[in-house]
C-alpha cells in the first residue's frame, strides 16, 4: 500500500479522522486483485469497459458516438452537440 496517503475526513461522528486515500488507478488495481464476490461486479465491469476503449482505439468513431450519446443523457441540444463536435465556440 505504499500508493496510499492518509487525509482528515469527516466521519460519521462528525470528527475528522486520518482515512487512507488513493487515486482512481490504484483503486481499481486493488479492487481487481480482491478475491471475493463482492468484488466480481467491478471487475467485469472494467473488463467491458477496457475491452471498450481498446474498440474505440481501432475505430475512433465509436469514441465520437459515445460522447455525443453522454452529451444528450446530460441534456445537451443537438445544436449545442454538433458545434462542440464540430470545435466551435458555444455559450451557455
Amino acid at each position: 500500500m505504499t500508493n496510499c496517503h492518509q487525509l482528515k475526513m469527516l466521519a460519521v461522528d462528525g470528527k475528522l479522522r486520518l482515512t487512507d486515500v488513493t487515486d482512481p488507478e490504484i483503486l481499481l488495481r486493488l479492487i481487481q486483485s480482491v478475491p471475493s464476490p463482492k468484488a466480481e461486479p467491478t471487475n467485469l465491469w472494467l473488463a467491458k469497459v477496457g475491452y471498450e476503449r481498446m474498440q474505440e482505439m481501432v475505430d475512433p468513431a465509436r469514441s465520437l458516438n459515445r460522447t455525443r450519446e453522454t452529451w444528450q443523457k446530460h441534456g445537451r441540444s443537438e445544436k449545442w452537440i454538433q458545434q462542440r463536435m464540430m470545435g466551435q465556440e458555444t455559450t451557455y
